[in-house]
């Protein structure tokens, strides 16, 4: 491989994120690269030397790596926002549901209205990292804010899943009440998917390489 492409997949493995924001990224990087690569080579150096002055010119890993995956934190943030944005009607069904006397009921009605307050913060955050971005710098520790509000969300899903299931056992109307722990159920394991992901995301050094 030429040091372009040693340079672009030591980068790639530094990096975690989405991978379809990493790799337009990395596609990016390695554009970069190359054009750099054809002005020096322009300039009179040979392939290899013009590859290496490029690599130089761009930095070493250490410098690149914290730009770029404060970029893929945000674009994980996104991700993540969007899904648990995603399910507050279903949240809501459940709150609607899971009224009733019961403890185990009104257990899982307090979380489930846990989990939509989560879903309208993380609505604030797509406006944030989206349109506003554009006019207002986005706050540095937004990605690991999203990655909390996500696992205080998906936490609460599966609490009140487990109450709804309970609950079910006890009353009479123990139908609607399963299918409001179907709907948290489902609901859980599509923000959990995304959460674990987000967290890996913020919580990686970024000169570190991904493991596996």
């Amino acid at each position: 491989m030429s040091p372009i492409d040693d340079h672009v997949a030591a980068l790639a493995l530094a990096l975690r994120g989405p991978e379809r924001a990493k790799s337009r990224l990395i596609e990016e990087m390695h554009d970069g690269l190359v054009d750099t690569a054809a002005a020096y080579a322009d300039a009179g150096a040979d392939e290899i030397e013009a590859a290496r002055l490029a690599v130089g010119e761009f930095g070493t890993i250490d410098d690149l790596a914290p730009a770029c995956q404060r970029e893929l934190a945000i674009a994980q943030a996104r991700h993540t926002a969007r899904t648990i944005a995603l399910t507050a009607p279903f949240l809501l069904a459940c709150w609607y549901l899971a009224r009733g006397d019961l403890l185990w009921q009104q257990l899982a009605a307090h979380l489930t209205l846990i989990a939509t307050l989560a879903a309208l913060l993380a609505a604030a955050t797509l406006a944030a990292t989206g349109t506003l971005a554009r006019r207002l710098p986005t706050p540095h520790r937004l990605p690991l804010a999203v990655a909390w509000v996500g696992t205080t969300a998906s936490a609460a899903m599966a609490v009140a899943t487990l109450s709804l299931t309970v609950a079910a056992a006890l009353a009479t109307n123990w139908l609607l009440l399963a299918a409001a722990g179907a709907l948290a159920a489902a609901s859980h394991a599509v923000v959990a998917t995304s959460v674990r992901a987000c967290r890996r995301c913020v919580g990686l050094h970024p000169a570190q390489p991904a493991a596996g």
